[in-house]
């Protein structure tokens, strides 16, 4: 095995972006492989580098992206990793499984009800381990495929990957899942720690201790948590039972630094009721728990991020830790190794909607309350980094340390920089950037304590440039979040960079950048915003007693929704619950500001 240190790739101080996906299934994992997905771990790497690869199904359309990524995680699901590919094998035991024949034959119902029943077993509490399915030799020996097929594909400097896979539990078909990711494959363990072993995080967590006592260096990203019904960000105790304390929280965030705001199963920045004055706040909701009954959560607080980062400053306030000090990264969650994060480039979730009609429409043998969950589906997200090199190492560090932003699918590029002594700082060049890592902090970072003698504020340099063909930029916000001196939960957004010239009206209103979007033909036009926004910004209510913590949230100008593309262009019915328009947007990593300069 290379190690980075081997390469000879000179890292850059003042670091550059690299655009990837960690969340990302195959035919290898169980779900995908019921729901038709054809494509395996090799043939996502190769399509993630640019490659194009064969299509399936009835439309048999050959799938490849329109920009490659700079990284990528193939992260199947470790409960029955592989196995369910193993149907079709006749020399395999797996084959005489009771529901091989309708997890492989013809009829839709038939699988999906083997889905469900599998499903069913796995997400009980406790799980109830299926013995063939869940063999430890045939878990450990796929493993160590999914670990080698990592390896193959690494091409330090132009292409990283990293041995992955996903911790599934969803207890009551309530979301709690994590990605898991090692630096390295040195000493990778023999089998991956899956939700059959525990549901419980905490449990998780402890291995991941144990993982590094024996030499690994790993992480967990948290999906997103708005089909957790409210137990991804416990407003008690915790799912699995701890109380929210500062050994819940240091375990909490010694094992998964960022969080994943965006996939294809919608967006958990924010939720309306949580917070109503928000005007962008209902982007891209799925508001369903995992259910195959389509079955709204009920609770929302718990679920959302943006609400859990202010309550995880009132923790700690409180001398309980801040369990939810999290970076954001966007992500993918494809089950057909292809992530569909670009909307005039959308392939579904999963190998059935391989078939536009049944994107829009439904697949055969699920009924409308299933065709709506599908047809709500976004497109993937993105996640970025701020890298050193575009390396194992270089890769990890930046996730490890926050240095972060997450994109509902287009990639613009953001900076945002926090601190006391950046007046006069500018990143529109390289010094004004080296200026920015020496005088302040990036996304995911801490500020320091104020200087001596009171009465600075903090300021803010944010900078975002459209990505080099896509739609140009609407806006730029700040959304701050404190602790009161009551000791109340607030938030305020700021709009700190316009397109178009653009003003407050008479009652504080900024007016809308305009929407170009034709249905007709699908298109739009970059008439309207900017190409790049800049924002130098102080905090014009900053109280040095009270913690903080801020993010920017860039916006771009209208543009069509995959549904808008695929009615256009297949000459289907546009559904009525689907918008016309998105503004897609990027969200960065917080930066963080605690009066007793403690970082956790």
């Amino acid at each position: 095995m290379t190690t980075d240190a081997d390469t000879g790739i000179k890292p850059n101080p003042n670091r550059d972006v690299y655009f990837g996906n960690l969340h990302v299934h195959t035919r290898w994992s169980f779900d995908a492989y019921i729901n038709a997905a054809w494509v395996n771990p090799e043939d996502a790497y190769r399509w993630a580098m640019g490659e194009e690869i064969t299509g399936g199904g009835d439309v048999g359309k050959p799938l490849k992206i329109e920009r490659p990524l700079d990284w990528y995680i193939v992260s199947d699901h470790a409960e029955y990793l592989g196995a369910l590919p193993l149907m079709e094998d006749q020399q395999s035991p797996i084959s005489k499984h009771p529901l091989a024949a309708d997890i492989t034959g013809d009829d839709p119902k038939k699988s999906f009800d083997a889905y469900g029943t599998i499903s069913d077993g796995m997400y009980s509490n406790p799980p109830k381990v299926d013995p063939i399915l869940g063999s430890k030799e045939l878990a450990r020996t796929l493993w160590s495929e999914v670990v080698a097929i990592a390896d193959k594909y690494y091409e330090p400097g132009k292409f990283t990957t990293m041995p992955g896979y996903e911790w599934t539990s969803a207890p009551d078909w309530r979301n709690i899942h994590r990605v898991v990711i090692f630096r390295d494959s040195a000493k990778v363990p023999d089998a991956p720690f899956s939700a059959l072993d525990s549901s419980k995080p905490e449990d998780l967590w402890r291995w991941m201790d144990s993982q590094r006592d024996a030499g690994n260096d790993l992480l967990a990203v948290p999906h997103n948590g708005n089909a957790s019904d409210g137990i991804m960000f416990p407003v008690d105790k915790s799912f699995g039972g701890s109380a929210l304390d500062k050994e819940y929280a240091a375990a909490r965030m010694r094992n998964e630094p960022v969080y994943e705001i965006t996939q294809i199963k919608g967006t958990s920045e924010t939720y309306p009721a949580l917070f109503p004055n928000d005007e962008f706040g209902s982007f891209e909701l799925w508001d369903y728990t995992l259910a195959p009954t389509a079955t709204p959560p009920e609770h929302k607080k718990g679920g959302y991020v943006r609400e859990a980062l202010i309550r995880g400053l009132k923790l700690q306030s409180e001398g309980k830790g801040n369990p939810f000090k999290y970076g954001f990264i966007g992500d993918s969650d494809t089950h057909n190794g292809v992530s569909a994060i670009e909307e005039d480039n959308y392939t579904g979730k999963f190998g059935f909607e391989i078939d536009p009609k049944h994107r829009l429409e439904g697949p055969p043998g699920v009924d409308e309350k299933g065709a709506k969950q599908v047809r709500h589906f976004s497109s993937g997200g993105v996640a970025a980094v701020w890298a050193e090199s575009n390396t194992r190492d270089g890769i990890f560090e930046a996730i490890k340390r926050k240095e972060t932003y997450a994109t509902s699918g287009p990639r613009p590029m953001v900076r945002f920089f926090g601190g006391f002594e950046l007046s006069g700082v500018s990143l529109g060049s390289e010094d004004g950037v080296k200026q920015a890592y020496a005088k302040g902090v990036p996304m995911g970072g801490d500020l320091p304590v104020p200087p001596a003698g009171g009465g600075k504020a903090p300021t803010f340099i944010v900078q975002a440039l459209k990505e080099a063909d896509g739609a140009n930029l609407d806006r730029i916000q700040i959304i701050k979040g404190w602790i009161d001196k009551d000791g109340e939960q607030q938030s305020k957004i700021y709009d700190v960079a316009l397109s178009d010239d653009r003003k407050p009206g008479p009652d504080g209103k900024i007016p809308p950048v305009g929407d170009t979007v034709n249905e007709k033909d699908a298109t739009y036009q970059n008439t309207i915003g900017d190409n790049q926004l800049m924002a130098t910004w102080t905090d014009p209510e900053f109280d040095p007693s009270q913690p903080a913590m801020y993010y920017a949230r860039v916006l771009q100008i209208p543009t069509p929704r995959w549904s808008t593309y695929d009615a256009v262009r297949n000459n289907l019915e546009r559904p009525d619950d689907l918008p016309v328009s998105i503004q897609e947007r990027a969200w960065t990593s917080p930066i963080w500001y605690t009066p007793d300069a403690q970082t956790q």
